[in-house]
């Protein structure tokens, strides 16, 4: 094996024009910062690792933020490293080559933190890759004071139980301020080191109990799960004074400046764009949404902020498009004069504006018409996610088929030839008349798009399967059986057969391996252990994707799938994730679980405010924020803010539900008086009203200026 930079470097010239796009592992783009390791100002090196390819992992805004705080840093320095497709993964293990960072390519072993961005659960088998690769044993008991601290954070952390065996240390949210914590936690542990008096492994226990006083660090190894008789979790307790029984995350109260030099890839990667978060969040509570209930509460960055990094941007990266991202882009309060003072700028240079997460309620014909100034790009994406209203208000996202069948004539009549659709089936109570739904209201957006372009107009089309995920309403309810899925697969390949019509869908196998990923517990460790030594990888790439590989980890672990994607899960059971805490009161996800079968719609946060939990866990930090940073109500006597309620209570409920009955699943463990008090329920208003009832932001604000 190669321990020196220099090796590496001679290795990689002799094999490197052997493999497909070499330029994945060369490093040297533009913008990148190779620091001088000799430089004594330097005190810790940090591996910023991304558990897939190069073309996806170079465009995680993510990784990217980190990059830009640390390497600003002159006593710090952080580097890229990224998983290799397979045939450079065959050299590296044939010549001895181990992995590297990009930026000056000095083996993972030498830096002192090597850091995982966990973003989905289709890249857990690359992490063990990675770790073996650099030569870091795969799981945290089995390292000692020579090996990196292991860490990792991303949405994927919010369940840390199935990876909990291969990480120090799992970071709870936001990690733009925790992760300097963790850099001054272990280069302090380093100075307090006595190798000759300390045993390697004694050492690394008080390298954990110091992570575990962070906020928002949870490190595995100071927990231990016990089981009931039926193999479900009895509790999840500490092991050790310094962890803490409920992990809570970490929030910034401001957003911290964005990313202006981004690196610019040799290579086409998957978006390749600068790309800026407007806003993180989203008001609007989606019951099926994990980002949306994770990331709370919403913070806005201020228009000109926004606008200056975008300025700095094309200056340094010379993009033809930027990205203004957010859960929610047309949500963002000024969103209309963002991008209209953008085009002002730059419209002559026909730079594109993407809005990659639209919302066809706060969406409006001006914005359509600022966006059109730019260069023109391939089309509209919107997700609708369900085509009945009935279904629409169990996952509270109620969109009228008017406002959509209008929004997307405007689109059409603006030239732009193509409307993508996200749907999901497998929702609460879906039945095929709801998946026949999608299809028809499908035809109809085409049959628009006709009559305004003929048949130059397409419809594209994709439909996933709805993964219950952790700290969401849906966290209790089981995925959809596999023969339901594909009965609803094959209605819509019937019903979607015209050629303007580009109908995907995933693939329920792979769905399954998501679902029991994200529902597990620690025993899926094993599993997943087991899955990678029979040779699962790169399992979101569908020509390596082996569901029985993972068969057969399942049957040498003596585990069901089934048993931790498909099983309905009682309100009282203990979650394998219920130390982890996002900042919501489990009373407020309940209230809204059973909501969903009344088909309860809930207003938008910035409406009224249904006491989540966010104001209670962060409010010091809402005391710190300016009034208008969040879009949670500011405290004070003399604030305007929203309505305030301490639980939800629905704008209505679905009448075709509530004349049909309320009726609960079996095994949803409610309280009789619970099922009383939703069957008595009433809504703020009679009929059906939008969860926005002013317009858009923007003219909210704009009327408010007139008067």
């Amino acid at each position: 094996m190669f321990t020196t930079a220099r090796q590496i470097s001679r290795a990689l010239d002799r094999v490197l024009h052997k493999v497909t796009q070499p330029a994945r592992y060369t490093g040297g783009e533009l913008n990148s910062v190779p620091k001088d390791w000799d430089d004594p100002a330097i005190r810790s090196k940090v591996a910023l690792a991304f558990p897939d390819i190069y073309e996806l992992g170079g465009s995680n805004l993510g990784l990217m933020v980190l990059y830009d705080l640390i390497n600003k840093r002159d006593d710090l320095l952080a580097e890229r490293v990224y998983c290799p497709w397979s045939d450079f993964e065959t050299v590296m293990r044939r010549d001895g080559i181990p992995l590297f960072g990009l930026e000056t390519r000095h083996p993972v072993t030498d830096f002192d933190i090597y850091a995982f961005s966990l973003p989905y659960e289709q890249l857990y088998t690359n992490v063990l890759t990675m770790l073996d690769l650099a030569g870091v044993p795969l799981r945290a008991a089995d390292r000692d004071a020579s090996h990196p601290l292991v860490i990792a954070g991303g949405s994927g952390c919010y369940n840390p139980e199935p990876m909990s065996a291969f990480f120090d240390a799992m970071v709870i949210g936001e990690g733009e301020e925790v992760i300097f914590e963790v850099i001054d936690v272990h280069e302090q542990w380093k100075k307090e080191l006595d190798v000759s008096a300390d045993p390697p492994t004694q050492a690394r226990s008080k390298l954990w109990a110091m992570l575990a006083q962070i906020p928002g660090v949870y490190v595995p190894a100071l927990y231990e799960a016990s089981y009931a008789a039926d193999g479900t979790i009895a509790a999840i307790s500490p092991t050790h004074p310094d962890a803490p029984a409920t992990v809570m995350k970490r929030v910034v109260t401001v957003m911290p400046p964005p990313v202006t030099k981004f690196i610019v890839p040799f290579i086409n990667v998957v978006h390749n764009r600068a790309a800026i978060e407007i806003m993180r969040g989203c008001t609007r509570g989606c019951r099926f949404c994990q980002a949306g209930m994770i990331f709370r509460p919403v913070r806005e960055r201020p228009l000109e902020e926004v606008l200056q990094a975008v300025d700095e941007m094309i200056a340094n990266c010379g993009f033809e498009e930027v990205s203004f991202l957010s859960l929610s882009s047309s949500d963002y309060t000024y969103v209309e004069e963002l991008v209209r003072l953008t085009m002002e700028r730059h419209g002559k240079r026909k730079l594109s504006v993407g809005l990659p997460s639209l919302r066809i309620e706060s969406f409006s014909v001006d914005l359509m018409d600022l966006l059109e100034k730019g260069r023109r790009r391939s089309g509209f994406t919107f997700a609708p996610e369900a085509a009945t209203d009935r279904l629409r208000d169990i996952i509270n996202k109620p969109i009228p088929d008017d406002d959509l069948l209008h929004t997307a004539a405007e689109v059409y009549r603006r030239g732009w030839k193509t409307i993508k659709m996200y749907f999901m089936i497998g929702h609460p109570t879906q039945t095929l008349a709801d998946v026949q739904a999608i299809a028809d209201l499908s035809k109809k957006v085409l049959a628009v798009g006709r009559r305004v372009l003929g048949n130059k107009a397409n419809v594209r089309i994709g439909v996933s399967t709805l993964v219950p995920k952790p700290h969401t309403p849906f966290q209790w309810v089981p995925m959809e059986e596999e023969a339901t899925i594909r009965q609803q697969i094959r209605l819509l390949q019937k019903e979607l057969r015209d050629p303007a019509i580009h109908f995907t869908w995933n693939d329920p196998p792979e769905t399954l391996v998501e679902a029991f990923l994200t529902r597990g517990d620690r025993k899926l460790c094993d599993v997943i252990q087991r899955a990678w030594e029979l040779g699962a990888k790169l399992d979101a790439w569908g020509e390596f994707f082996r569901f029985d590989i993972w068969q057969q980890a399942f049957a040498d672990c003596n585990l069901d799938m089934d048993w931790f994607a498909r099983r309905q899960r009682p309100l009282d059971e203990v979650l394998p994730w219920e130390h982890i805490s996002a900042g919501l009161n489990k009373e407020f996800l309940a209230q809204e679980y059973l909501h969903t079968y009344a088909g309860g719609v809930v207003d938008d946060c910035r409406e009224h405010c249904f006491s989540c939990g966010i104001l209670g866990f962060f409010k010091e930090q809402r005391l710190e924020a300016p009034d208008e940073a969040w879009r949670c109500p500011p405290f004070g006597k003399d604030k305007t803010r929203q309505p305030v309620d301490v639980v939800p209570v629905p704008l209505y409920f679905n009448d075709e539900m509530k004349k049909e009955g309320i009726s609960l699943p079996a095994g949803t463990g409610a309280e009789p008086a619970q099922l009383i008090q939703l069957e008595n329920a009433t809504g703020q208003f009679e009929e059906r009203v939008p969860q926005r009832r002013h317009g858009t932001v923007s003219q909210r604000i704009a009327e408010s200026e007139d008067v």
